[in-house]
């Protein structure tokens, strides 16, 4: 489908489809934004953006609003857009009607650090010449950058910016910024409440870390000086008890659960003694702390005049005040810092990191355990080992310890808010690895502490901790607070030197023993075969073969009598698999010898699913599955068992025998086929179609 333009001349804007003549290839690829604009000023045309319409739908999904908004590009709005006017600063940004100060604060701290800030909004973009509408921006997602492509039409009433806005009229910036962050994250509505340090890592790609200020270290503040000096970006909020307490002011001028930037911190000389302030912002562009040294409070008229003059204290109400560090501690709860690099705030020294990132699933029945206290699908939770090789060059304390910092972020959370998805409460936890295992059992959880794990699981984008671990063999379980919740999830880790890695449960294998081979002489026989024989004689009559029919007619006496299996009867595409897996001479039924090798691996099967069936119901939970298919000889990874899973489990995500056993023979039957045509074992095979067809369907 073209991408679709309007006129560029005044009046009514009339629609105009831009037919793919080859330059860009629309079609094949997704255009760049030098190829869009190219396309729009050879047309002659302004850029409208088909992914994120001018209408209702890139605004909210559960609510409309009050009023009817206007969507007008900055030339409808002002005589004289500009991009930007004197610099990108803090006070471009003042919040509109849109719960969405979380962002707003990042914005505010973005403008502080200006390679950054060219990073995620190119500078060279303008209303003035070749102006096509069009605009770009560039988030980090998930470990990877993203460009992010918008047209300029902007939701007005009254011909006044609805949402963020720059405090001059004729500045655009800002809200064409907001308009590409609601874009990425599926609409405007999506951007109401969040952590500040959610945009500032999808600012920089940064690390971030949460400091409590009521168990605040007495080196906090030179801490969060050193952070604003290495370019990292600082929010600050107060905590509310209840949803009543949103944003509600307190007689000081501060508001509850709104987020504030951190925009300075400095030293004073009054009255002789060194006080230490902190500047703060609120993106609200107004609304400010009243107490001592905000804008007209009598501190100002100690301090030195060189001081006065650095800080450039002019009373105004612009949403920024200073305010004493002492202060700052006892009336905010926390304070966010996103650093660029995860080299400690308490040392000065900068190290080369090495970052190893996994993507990982929460699964429900497959993969989402649960925490720790769901001791029996705890288990069943990816697990990532990291083996620490050497210990960090720089130790104060003698130890031999790696620093290693681990971020559990959930993906997509926001995007997802419209469907009805909200962040889950995420945590994990580090143990001690044993070697040559390849996915910890439940039983080692049980008797295994955790070495090191999250200080809580939170309701967060991402939750991240910074250890000290001595060299060795460590295994990570992310997981969700509660079992069968289901979200794709990022695991970042930062070390000072290299660590080997890997996805734990990722290995594929059967271990299938050779069939026996038939007996030649039947007067050789034991006396237990003598009697099966004698079973299989009366089963099969005169043509000595059990087909599909008579197997589900025996399988069906058989197990009647094991009430443990709580089978009514065997399906007779169960019984068809099996036929067809241990047929060897294409003939309707099984021969003694082949009905033999079935009735072991029979015996196997039901041996392993009775292992798992803890309760005695007659079926083994979705997350049994993987140690009951590991009893019969398998190996299976996550990607496969969730396969395995949505194939054969019920609506609750039990499995009862005939669908464990229908189960086993197609396992068996796929490892069997592809081993017969991996003739020179090497892990692959060339097939033909009419190969692969007799192979699948035979499956």
């Amino acid at each position: 489908m073209p991408y679709v333009f309007s006129s560029a001349s005044g009046g009514s804007q009339k629609k105009k489809a831009v037919k793919d003549r080859g330059t860009i290839g629309v079609k094949a690829r997704k255009a760049t934004y030098q190829e869009l604009k190219n396309l729009c000023l050879t047309e002659g045309v302004l850029y409208e953006d088909p992914e994120f319409p001018a209408d209702e739908s890139s605004l909210f999904y559960s609510e409309k609003p009050a009023v009817s908004f206007e969507w007008k590009r900055p030339k409808e709005i002002s005589s004289n857009p500009k991009f930007v006017i004197d610099g990108a600063s803090r006070t471009d940004i003042c919040q509109g009607d849109l719960g969405d100060c979380w962002f707003l604060a990042a914005v505010a701290s973005l403008t502080l650090n200006q390679k950054i800030m060219c990073q995620v909004v190119p500078l060279d973009q303008s209303f003035d010449r070749n102006y096509a509408g069009i605009f770009h921006f560039r988030f980090w997602q998930y470990n990877e950058w993203v460009d992010v492509i918008i047209d300029d039409r902007l939701p007005t009433f009254k011909n006044r910016l609805v949402f963020l806005h720059s405090a001059s009229n004729d500045e655009f910036w800002s809200a064409l910024l907001e308009k590409a962050y609601a874009k990425l994250n599926g609409s405007y509505e999506s951007l109401k409440g969040g952590s500040t340090l959610e945009a500032m890592e999808d600012f920089t790609g940064g690390m971030g870390e949460t400091f409590n200020l009521k168990e605040a270290s007495p080196n906090l503040y030179p801490l969060l000086q050193k952070a604003l000096k290495r370019g990292s970006m600082l929010g600050c909020s107060i905590d509310i008890t209840s949803a009543a307490e949103t944003e509600a002011r307190t007689t000081t001028g501060l508001v509850k659960g709104h987020a504030y930037s951190v925009t300075g911190l400095e030293e004073v000389n009054s009255r002789g003694r060194r006080v230490q302030l902190i500047r703060v912002r609120n993106p609200w562009g107004q609304v400010e702390w009243n107490g001592p040294w905000s804008d007209n409070s009598p501190e100002w008229k100690t301090v030195d005049a060189s001081d006065y003059r650095r800080l450039n204290n002019i009373a105004k109400d612009d949403g920024e005040f200073w305010m004493s560090f002492d202060d700052f501690k006892r009336h905010y709860d926390k304070v966010e810092v996103c650093n660029l690099t995860p080299d400690s705030l308490d040392e000065d020294s900068f190290h080369k990191w090495e970052v190893t990132v996994f993507e990982g699933t929460w699964i429900k029945g497959c993969t989402a355990g649960g925490c720790r206290n769901f001791q029996d699908t705890f288990w069943v939770n990816p697990q990532y080992k990291v083996k620490l090789l050497e210990a960090d060059e720089e130790q104060d304390d003698g130890k031999d310890e790696c620093t290693m910092m681990v971020a559990l972020m959930q993906k997509n959370r926001r995007k997802l808010r419209k469907e009805g998805a909200d962040l889950l409460t995420i945590g994990f936890a580090i143990y001690e690895a044993e070697g040559g295992i390849d996915h910890l059992p439940k039983e080692f959880f049980r008797f295994h502490a955790s070495k090191a794990k999250s200080k809580t699981y939170i309701n967060i984008r991402e939750n991240s901790e910074r250890f000290k671990l001595p060299p060795g063999d460590y295994v990570i379980v992310p997981t969700t607070f509660q079992p069968e919740e289901e979200a794709n999830f990022l695991i970042r880790l930062f070390t000072e030197k290299k660590t080997k890695t890997l996805e734990m449960g990722d290995k594929v294998g059967a271990d299938l023993p050779e069939p026996p081979k038939p007996t030649v002489n039947p007067q050789e026989e034991s006396q237990e075969e003598k009697q099966f024989r004698s079973m299989f004689e009366q089963i099969s009559g005169k043509d000595l073969v059990i087909n599909a029919y008579e197997l589900q007619d025996i399988l069906n006496t058989i197990f009647a009598k094991r009430k443990e299996v709580a089978m009514e009867s065997f399906d007779i595409e169960t019984c068809r698999s099996i036929v067809s897996l241990y047929n060897k001479d294409n003939a309707e039924g099984l021969g003694f010898d082949e009905f033999k090798v079935f009735w072991s691996r029979m015996k196997l099967w039901t041996s392993a699913f009775l292992s798992c069936d803890h309760d005695n119901s007659g079926t083994i939970s979705a997350h049994e599955l993987r140690t009951a298919v590991k009893n019969t000889g398998f190996q299976v990874n996550n990607q496969l068992l969730q396969l395995m899973v949505i194939r054969y489990s019920d609506a609750y995500l039990q499995i009862d025998f005939d669908n464990f056993l229908r189960c086993m023979v197609r396992l068996e039957t796929a490892f069997r086929s592809f081993k017969a045509c991996d003739t020179r074992q090497t892990g692959e095979v060339t097939l033909n179609l009419m190969q692969w067809l007799y192979m699948t369907m035979n499956i």
